[in-house]
């Protein structure tokens, strides 16, 4: 019965992380960022990706209906392989 339902909590995560990548596959197919969310990252920050394989932490601010962003740091090559491999990405 544990087995089962791990199983299944497996199948779910796999379904969830290829979906994951194939919203993100799309953004860069159109030129678009990939926003990731993380709890690491102070509140109002988050991680951008590009599709060059950048990745940049930006904080984001709304203003009303509009949202203000400012990059707060440039991450390493290296560094964005571990964000990436840590959310599942690669």
């Amino acid at each position: 019965m544990i087995a089962g339902f791990i199983q299944e909590l497996e199948n779910k995560r796999e379904k969830y992380l290829m979906t994951i990548r194939n919203l993100r596959a799309n953004n860069f197919r159109k030129d678009l960022p990939f926003l990731i969310l993380s709890e690491s990252l102070p509140e109002g920050q988050v991680y951008k990706e590009f599709a060059d394989g950048r990745i940049e932490i930006q904080e984001v601010a709304s203003a009303g209906k509009n949202f203000r962003t400012r990059v707060i740091k440039v991450i390493t090559r290296i560094q964005a392989d571990r964000i990436r491999k840590s959310y599942g990405l690669f």
